[in-house]
């Protein structure tokens, strides 16, 4: 927070490893090198960053497809991946997508089904803001889920459902959530 930072700016106290963690999870691009030492670019590559601003002369790299699966509703294992191995597409109806990730299980249907693609907005979990009844993939430590989502029975916990009614909703602490990303787009192959 605001808060946290300019307390330890005001004391040149020093920023908890566990704050600048969260920092190069949520923004990928910041260099972690300049974030820890203030040397080298801000942005891991500087071309990404002029095409994110939709300046002239840039070529846009797409979107990353992530390669796994928004398991609706089923257990992943910790999976890491690295930016590289990500494919990536240009879809003009897609701006302001940060990642593309697969659906699979039928959790959501009729509204996704196995195989569709979804493109997902990242949201800050610093300043979390849940759309009620919104769909978001979200990173749990079941792995990530795509679920519709709405309010819980405390400010502390949100209720996750499936558009598939043979699947039960569930509630959730929101502690419990690693990372959010509301899902603003789907690609359907026949």
């Amino acid at each position: 927070s605001n808060a946290s930072f300019g307390k330890s700016l005001k004391n040149n106290g020093a920023i908890g490893s566990d704050k600048l963690e969260n920092i190069l999870r949520i923004y990928g691009d910041i260099n972690p090198e300049w974030l820890l030492t203030g040397h080298g670019e801000m942005i891991k590559n500087q071309e990404i960053a002029c095409c994110n601003k939709n300046s002239t002369g840039c070529v846009d790299d797409g979107i990353p497809l992530i390669p796994i699966s928004a398991m609706a509703g089923a257990l992943v294992g910790e999976q890491s991946i690295m930016d590289e191995e990500c494919e990536r597409f240009n879809v003009p109806s897609f701006k302001g997508a940060d990642f593309m990730i697969p659906v699979k299980g039928d959790s959501m249907t009729p509204t996704y089904q196995s195989g569709d693609i979804v493109a997902c907005k990242r949201v800050p979990m610093s300043d979390l803001f849940f759309q009620w009844n919104k769909v978001y993939v979200i990173d749990t430590n079941q792995g990530a889920l795509i679920k519709r989502i709405k309010r819980g029975s405390t400010p502390e916990r949100v209720m996750i459902f499936s558009d598939n009614t043979s699947y039960d909703p569930f509630e959730l602490p929101i502690s419990d959530i690693y990372a959010v990303a509301l899902v603003i787009g789907m690609i359907r192959s026949e």
